[in-house]
């Protein structure tokens, strides 16, 4: 099988779990790394979880 080339802005996608791209939780501090999930928005992820959101900046 051929493998597809992605077309566009691609963050984290296809680099060992080390090269990805992190963060650092607005809510608990605590640092976390890049999601195919957050792929079309990481530059608004602010928040590690569902959990820290809800809580908000505390």
């Amino acid at each position: 099988m051929a493998r597809r080339e992605k077309s566009g802005k691609t963050f984290g996608g296809g680099r060992p779990p080390g090269e990805r791209p992190s963060k650092v939780c607005a809510a608990c501090g605590l640092p976390f790394t890049w999601r195919k999930k957050w792929e079309r928005d990481w530059e608004s992820v602010k928040y590690c979880s569902d959990r820290c959101r809800k809580a908000g900046v505390k």
